[in-house]
C-alpha cells in the first residue's frame, strides 16, 4: 500500500510583502500557514499600518498565537532570521535587487540550515503592450491608460513599454493625448481622481530621474505629461514618451511609476520586432498582444512564449483575476511559482512517501537465479 504524507516544512517561513498590494500581505503570510507552517511576516515599512489591519482580522478570526508572527522591523534584523538553523523558506514579493540580495545571503548560510530552504519570489517587470496593424486602436489607447497609469503605474504588472506599427501611430497618438489630458489626479479619497500620489519620496525621486533623463536625451520625445509636484504629496503626471531607441534605458529598466514609453516600428517588421521585445528587458512578468488577425496573435504567442508569465490577448497586462489567472513571471521577475495556483501551495510542504508491504518475502534468492 502506498500513500503520501504531506508534511509542513521542518522550520519556519519568512514572508516579506510589498507596499503596493494590500491583500498580498495576507496572501504571503497565510499561504504557507495553511499548509501547517509557522510564519514570520515582515510587511513593507511604508505599509505597516495597513498590513496590521490584516493581522488583526486573522487574530479576530481565531488564528492561534504564534502561527503567524507580525514583525515590522528594520531590515538589519533580517540577518538574524536567515542565519537561524530552523530557517525553512522565503516567501517574497518586492524588488529584484532585494530578492537577489536575500538569495545570496541564504546561499552563504546553507551549511547552517537543517534543510535546504524553499525560495519563492516575485519581483518586478518591464511589461509590454505589442500592437499589430490589425488592432482596434481605441481599445489599445484605453488599455495603455488603464494598464500604465492606474495605481500610478506602481504595479509590477503595469504597462511600461509599447510597440506600435508606424501605420497606427498617429491615430494612437491623437487618442492618447486627448484622453490623458482628461486624467485627474489628487487625493485618493476623492473618487473622481483616477490617480493619486506615488508611495514616498524615494519612489518620486526615482521616477522623476527617468523623466529628466528623457528630457536630456535626443532619443526621447515627451508626448504628454512630464510634470511633477512634491509640495504636498508626491504627484507625477501621467507621462507618455516616444523613443527611437528600442533598447534604451526607458524600454529596458523597471520605472515603477506613471511613465510609458512607445517605440514605433515598421509594419513589415512585425516578427522582427516581436523578437526585439523578447530580448530587450531582463524581466518576464506580464505582456499583451493587440490584434484581430488570428495568425498575428498565434505568431506573437509563439515568439513571446517566454517573455511573460501572464500573457494577455486584446487586454491590458494588469488585473489578473484571483482563482482564474494564477500570477507570476520568470527570468528576473521571479521563479514563477504562480500565486493562486495549487503549485504555489505545494512549495510549502515536504512530502513523505510511505510504502507498506502486506505480502512478506521469505526467500532472498531471485527467480532468475534458479
Amino acid at each position: 500500500m502506498n500513500h503520501l504524507d504531506w508534511r509542513p516544512l521542518e522550520g519556519f517561513v519568512f514572508a516579506v510583502s510589498p507596499f503596493n498590494f494590500y491583500a498580498l500581505g495576507g496572501n504571503l503570510s497565510t499561504t504557507s500557514a495553511m499548509l501547517g507552517n509557522v510564519v514570520l511576516w515582515k510587511p513593507a515599512t511604508n505599509a505597516v499600518f495597513a498590513n496590521y489591519e490584516i493581522m488583526k482580522l486573522l487574530i479576530n478570526a481565531g488564528l492561534p498565537n504564534g502561527v503567524i508572527n507580525f514583525i515590522p522591523f528594520c531590515s538589519k534584523y533580517t540577518q538574524i532570521i536567515i542565519k537561524h538553523t530552523d530557517f525553512g523558506g522565503l516567501h517574497f514579493t518586492g524588488s529584484y535587487e532585494t530578492f537577489v540580495k536575500l538569495w545570496m545571503e541564504i546561499t552563504k548560510n546553507l551549511p547552517l540550515y537543517k534543510n535546504f530552504p524553499r525560495i519563492v519570489g516575485e519581483t518586478g517587470g518591464k511589461d509590454f503592450i505589442f500592437v499589430h496593424h490589425s488592432a482596434d486602436i481605441r481599445q489599445v489607447a484605453i488599455s495603455i491608460i488603464r494598464g500604465g497609469f492606474e495605481s500610478q503605474g506602481q504595479k509590477c504588472s503595469a504597462a511600461s513599454r509599447i510597440y506600435i506599427p508606424k501605420s497606427k501611430w498617429q491615430s494612437l497618438k491623437t487618442i492618447l493625448k486627448d484622453e490623458i489630458s482628461k486624467i485627474s489626479y489628487g487625493p485618493i479619497d476623492d473618487f473622481k481622481n483616477f490617480m493619486g500620489a506615488v508611495i514616498d519620496r524615494e519612489a518620486f525621486n526615482k521616477i522623476v530621474s527617468y523623466i529628466h533623463y528623457s528630457q536630456s536625451n535626443p532619443d526621447y520625445e515627451i508626448i504628454s505629461g512630464g510634470t511633477y509636484d512634491d509640495k504636498k504629496g508626491w504627484f507625477i503626471a501621467p507621462t507618455l514618451i516616444k523613443t527611437s531607441n528600442p533598447k534604451g534605458k526607458l524600454m529596458s529598466e523597471e520605472i515603477f511609476g506613471p511613465v510609458v514609453t512607445v517605440f514605433v516600428y515598421d509594419d513589415h517588421k512585425y516578427e522582427e520586432t516581436l523578437q526585439l521585445c523578447d530580448n530587450t528587458s531582463p524581466y518576464a512578468l506580464t505582456g499583451s498582444i493587440f490584434a484581430t488577425d488570428r495568425d498575428a496573435i498565434t505568431t506573437a504567442e509563439k515568439i513571446l512564449r517566454y517573455s511573460a508569465g501572464n500573457f494577455y490577448i486584446n487586454d491590458k497586462p494588469t488585473g489578473s483575476v484571483v482563482g482564474r489567472q494564477p500570477f507570476g513571471g520568470a527570468r528576473h521577475s521571479g521563479n514563477n511559482d504562480k500565486t493562486g495556483l495549487w503549485l504555489s501551495l505545494l512549495r510549502w510542504v515536504n512530502p513523505r512517501t510511505i510504502k507498506e508491504t502486506t505480502v512478506p518475502s521469505y526467500e532472498w534468492k531471485r527467480d532468475y537465479m534458479k
